[in-house]
């Protein structure tokens, strides 16, 4: 009988830990020097972004006397002065009730239109499949400056121009085609056995999407809306083109009417760009759970 191998003996020193696997970086390699360095970096972004914000904020509490000299200082007696006349005194909230009903038009149309693209392309093959492929793709490479004139003659054909319908369908035209790829991107992520299975309990293709598929998608689909949402709700130069009435323009375009020629009211247009960014910083707080998970899905399968 073969005795078992004694343990080896063992010694004071301990083993010598494994490298690090190429590529990493561990903390305890960063030097002092870089530590710094990149910390200085960081509040270098932080201060770079945040000071537009925050000279306009403070701008925005500013008497009118104080903005039109060359002072640089803090806001000594901030008042709400500019944000009452803005209220009060301009078509601020026509402006604001315009922009909401074209944004939220266009976001529950962009992510039907998308939602329901990305998923024919997702898992359908048929006839024109390259071709709508292609035209989604080549859409998005055209500027505003080249689509704002063919767009304004429809619009005028058809006896839509100063009407929100011709926003909507401006906005849709932008937003649908960069929607449905990411949408589709989405969707490759969802198995096919789902599809299947909704298939074998008797579900038509629509009610597999609509019911099995759709409650899957939240965050591509809290990305469309977000996004089609902040394209109409910031977007400038199709409401210039298309509203020509003072009672139909929107956000974006009410603010120019505080900037002339010879003068400009820069507390009211701080106020009103204080007062515009609030609903946009509403939507992605109630969409920032899914924005991340949403876009990197789009984005590594599309």
């Amino acid at each position: 009988m073969v005795s078992p191998a004694a343990p080896a003996p063992t010694t004071g020193t301990p083993p010598a830990p494994a490298p690090a696997p190429a590529g990493t970086w561990s903390r305890e390699r960063r030097t002092p020097v870089r530590s710094a360095a990149l910390h200085l970096t960081l509040i270098a972004a932080s201060i770079v972004s945040v000071f537009p914000v925050a000279w306009l904020v403070l701008t925005s509490l500013k008497p009118r006397t104080v903005i039109e000299t060359a002072s640089v200082a803090p806001v000594d007696h901030p008042t709400l002065a500019n944000y009452a006349q803005v209220l009060g005194e301009t078509r601020f909230l026509t402006w604001a009730a315009n922009s909401v009903i074209v944004s939220l038009i266009t976001a529950v149309l962009g992510v039907l239109l998308s939602a329901t693209t990305g998923y024919a392309v997702s898992r359908f093959r048929f006839p024109g499949f390259r071709s709508v492929m292609w035209m989604l793709l080549i859409t998005q490479m055209f500027p505003v400056a080249i689509l704002i004139v063919p767009i304004y003659n429809l619009m005028a054909g058809l006896g839509l121009i100063n009407q929100f319908p011709s926003l909507v369908v401006a906005y849709l035209t932008s937003t649908v085609p960069f929607c449905a790829w990411m949408m589709k991107g989405y969707f490759d992520t969802v198995p096919v056995s789902i599809d299947e299975a909704g298939r074998v309990d008797g579900l038509t293709p629509f009610g597999t999407f609509w019911r099995l598929i759709l409650p899957l998608a939240k965050p591509g689909l809290a990305v469309a809306a977000f996004y089609s949402f902040l394209t109409a709700w910031a977007e400038v130069a199709y409401a210039t083109a298309f509203m020509t009435g003072d009672d139909k323009y929107t956000l974006a375009v009410g603010l120019s009417q505080f900037v002339g020629q010879h003068k400009a009211e820069w507390g009211l247009l701080t106020a009103a760009s204080v007062l515009i960014a609030i609903p946009a910083a509403a939507v992605f707080l109630l969409v920032q759970r899914h924005l991340v998970t949403g876009l990197t899905a789009g984005a590594t399968k599309a």
